[in-house]
Order: structure tokens, then C-alpha cells, then sequence
């Protein structure tokens, strides 16, 4: 379990977010067409998991669109936004933003949260996923992993961006 904070009062996950240097859970997500995509549609790419609470909030709007325009020219690595939103809402979102270079795909029915380490377990977003950036080479590897620790705050952005470009 990890501690964070929301608005300054203390949030816990499930677990820990996997080690930097171990291989990937396997997952199901959800993306808008309500298809089931696991770890293995993104094979040969390196994949950037940016991890939200939910798209209906300012921070969370702002991650996604800073990895969109950071990564949009890297034919490389995909972005996949990661919530416990509808996949409805999170196409809506993605349309309505212009986020053309992400791949929105949705945990609201696979253990994704608890695989990952990202369940929030108390508080009010109990159910919800906590921030994190995780970052998979090709071999589905963990090179990156960053758990944020207030989740009114953005990731760190150019720390992600470094160990994507060395990698």
C-alpha cells in the first residue's frame, strides 16, 4: 500500500505501483468501442500509461493533453489513458479535447487498478484510480514509474519525457 494525498488529506492504494525494471501485469481494458485490449494490442511499441482519477478534472484533462502533444510525433511509443471512466464518456472527451495521438481505454471492469497498484482504498475516491505514469518498453518492461503523491497535482512531465528519450 501507498500513501497519497487529496487536498492535503491522506489517500492509500492497494499496493505499490510494479518496480522499474520488472516485466508489466498483463491487463483487459475497455476502449470506445467496448472492445477488450490487453498488453498485447500494443505489442513492438513502447507504451506510456498515464494514469488518472477521472477525465472530468482539470489536472486530469491537462496530463492527457500535455502527453498528447509531447508524444504525438513518435511512431514509436503509444499513450494510453487509463481511468475508471465509461468509455463513452472518455471518447466524448478525447473528441471534444482533440486528442487524436492517445488511446483512452477504461478499467471500470477488469482488475487493471488492483494489478497495477493504483486502487484507491479509502477516502472519497474510494473505487477510483490514484495518478501514476508508467512507462513499458517494447519488451514490456517497466522503465518509469511515477506514483503522484498529491492528486491535484500533474505528473512529472519532464522526468517521463527524459527516460522515454533514452530509451
Amino acid at each position: 500500500m501507498a500513501g497519497i494525498f487529496f487536498q492535503g488529506n491522506p489517500l492509500t492504494t492497494n499496493a505499490e505501483l510494479p518496480a522499474v525494471g520488472s516485466l508489466a501485469p498483463d491487463f483487459i481494458l475497455v476502449n470506445s468501442r467496448l472492445k477488450n485490449l490487453s498488453l498485447a494490442a500494443f505489442a513492438g511499441k513502447r507504451k506510456v500509461l498515464n494514469i488518472v482519477p477521472s477525465l472530468d478534472t482539470p489536472v486530469c484533462a491537462a496530463s492527457a493533453r500535455k502527453f498528447n502533444q509531447k508524444v504525438a510525433q513518435d511512431q514509436d511509443t503509444v499513450v494510453l489513458l487509463v481511468s475508471a471512466d465509461l468509455p463513452f464518456a472518455q471518447c466524448r472527451f478525447c473528441t471534444t479535447e482533440q486528442l487524436n495521438n492517445v488511446v483512452a481505454l477504461s478499467c471500470f471492469r477488469s482488475g487493471f487498478a488492483e494489478d497495477y497498484g493504483v486502487r484507491l482504498v479509502d477516502g472519497i475516491l474510494a473505487g477510483l484510480t490514484a495518478r501514476a505514469v508508467i512507462i513499458i518498453d517494447q519488451q514490456n518492461k517497466i522503465i518509469y514509474a511515477e506514483l503522484v503523491k498529491e492528486l491535484t497535482e500533474e505528473p512529472d512531465y519532464e522526468a517521463a519525457l527524459a527516460v522515454l528519450n533514452a530509451h
